[in-house]
This record gives C-alpha cells, sequence and structure tokens, in this order.
C-alpha cells in the first residue's frame, strides 16, 4: 500500500497517519491477525517523521479499541466485537443487520419438551405440562457469536410448524399476535461447560457471558424464557447509566 505524506497539507501530519492506518488495518491479513502492523521505528522511518509522530496517530486508534499494543509482540488489529445495547431492545437478526453484518443461522431447532424447574417457575406454567423449546446458534460467516435456548408459555400457541428462521418477536406478532413489550434480563460470567463448549466452539472451561432474560407482553404476561451463551471473543454489551441529578 503506498502512501506518501503531504508536507503542504492543512492537515496535521498525525492525522494523515491516521487515516494510512485506518486503511491499512482494512487488509484481510490483518484483520485476521496474521500480521502485525508496521513498528513505530518503521513507520518514522518510511514517512520520514518522528515516532511521536507515528505514537499518536497509533494512539487514536488504540483508545478506539482498534488495535492494541502486546510487549515484547507488536501492534495488532483487534477482533470486531459485536456490541448490543441493554437499552436498545431489538431482534438479534436487526441488530446485526444494523451493524451491517450477515447473519448466519448455524442451528434452528423447535421442540416439545419437559423443561427444568426454573423454567416452569419463570412462565408460571405447572411443572405437568411440556413446553416448547427453541434453539438457536447464530453468529457470521467466520463465527458461532451466540447459542440460544428459549422456551415458551402454552398459552401463546406455538405449534412448531413456524418459520423460526425470521425474526422472533416479528413471528410471534404476526402468527400469534403477541406484542411483547418488556424484557427483565441478568447478565453473569459463567465458565462454558462441555454442551456449551461444543455448542459455539470455545474451549471447556472458557469464560463467556450468560444472559437470562424473561420476556413479557403487553399485560405483564410471561411469554418466553431465554437464556443466550455469547462467545466473548465476538460480542460485548454496552450499557449507559445516568446520575440522577
Amino acid at each position: 500500500m503506498n502512501f506518501k505524506l503531504d508536507q503542504n497539507s492543512p492537515v496535521p501530519l498525525h492525522a494523515q497517519i491516521e487515516v494510512y492506518l485506518r486503511e491499512l488495518i482494512k487488509r484481510e491479513d490483518y484483520i485476521k491477525g496474521d500480521k502485525l502492523l508496521p513498528k513505530e521505528v518503521a513507520l518514522s522511518k518510511k514517512l520520514g517523521v518522528s515516532r511521536n509522530t507515528i505514537r499518536q496517530a497509533i494512539n487514536k486508534l488504540v483508545h478506539e479499541g482498534l488495535i492494541e499494543r502486546k510487549k515484547g509482540i507488536g501492534t495488532k488489529v483487534i477482533a470486531k466485537k459485536i456490541s448490543t445495547r441493554l437499552d436498545n431492545w431489538i431482534s438479534f437478526t436487526k441488530e446485526m443487520r444494523n451493524q451491517g453484518i450477515e447473519v448466519v443461522n448455524y442451528l434452528v431447532n423447535i421442540a416439545l419438551v419437559q423443561a427444568e424447574k426454573e423454567v416452569y417457575e419463570a412462565l408460571g406454567v405447572p411443572e405437568t405440562k411440556k413446553v416448547w423449546k427453541l434453539e438457536k446458534i447464530r453468529g457470521s460467516k467466520e463465527a458461532k457469536y451466540l447459542y440460544s435456548v428459549s422456551y415458551f408459555h402454552p398459552r401463546i400457541g406455538i405449534t412448531g410448524d413456524e418459520n423460526f428462521m425470521i425474526p422472533l418477536y416479528e413471528l410471534l406478532e404476526r402468527e400469534h399476535d403477541i406484542i411483547v413489550s418488556t424484557s427483565k434480563e441478568k447478565l453473569k460470567a459463567v465458565s462454558a461447560d462441555a454442551k456449551i463448549a461444543e455448542m459455539l466452539d470455545v474451549k471447556k472451561e472458557m469464560a463467556i457471558l450468560k444472559r437470562e432474560r424473561l420476556v413479557l407482553d403487553v399485560g405483564d404476561r410471561p411469554v418466553e424464557y431465554n437464556t443466550v451463551y455469547y462467545h466473548t471473543d465476538y460480542f460485548t454489551y454496552d450499557i449507559d447509566i445516568k446520575r440522577e441529578l
């Protein structure tokens, strides 16, 4: 990638270098982490500027979480993570599309099952009843991002013949007149057991993010009890907290 600084430009040199680096890290070999970024000394000599100027440009990208420095190793591109917000509750598919990512369904399975006690307690359903269980593994072409397990209240009328490839809450509204309005969530870090490790293609005992969600309709009645396990190499949660004055 040929690049030459414009010494006569009103744009500061460090800003020009920043633009250059942003284009550089889009290359496939850098994105995959197979290649380290050029060292500060090498860039300084190549571009004819001081190391401080190079460092100023690099620091901007480090601050934005695009690259990382590792002592004794070098500087490399950070694998892009999917960021979802607790205050912006939309379907996973729509959220990924908003970020320009094509969703891949690695697994979609629906079955009528006898569930665990916690499921019946959350949904307020007698343990004598079977409930519909929906399992999904979703991600991109590059990797699996999450393993999701949902259980539905019998009141909804799930038959098992629905098209669960489309966004879930869109399906519930379209086919069962269910409008969800509230999500009560719990987040915690857990270690992947053998099943989760297999589902997400990770090592057993790897730290992953677990989210439990109870979804209610407009009448505050339970609709879905959902547990999702996120591959933390690819997924983060963003939370904004405002102080009351």
